[in-house]
């Protein structure tokens, strides 16, 4: 399995694609399937992210009124 989300075929593929819009040669079906492609790809980061800020936001940030009373308890 590979760091990045995107296999070495699709990383192919958009270059592909991005040159052939830089040339102005890409047609309508190549451009709706690259687009697809990367919206996939987004959503796939998104729900990554909202995973880890899941995980991130179990940790127990104590109250402000405890940390005080520890304080004055010194």
């Amino acid at each position: 399995m590979s760091a990045s989300p995107v296999t070495f075929e699709m990383q192919a593929r958009l270059a592909e694609w991005r040159k052939k819009s830089a040339e102005g040669t890409i047609t309508l079906e190549e451009m709706r399937e690259a687009i697809k492609q990367l919206r996939a790809g987004r959503e796939a980061a998104s729900a990554a992210s909202a995973v880890a800020k899941r995980k991130t936001a179990t940790k127990v940030i104590p109250k402000a009124d405890d940390l005080l009373d520890e304080l004055e308890g010194l």
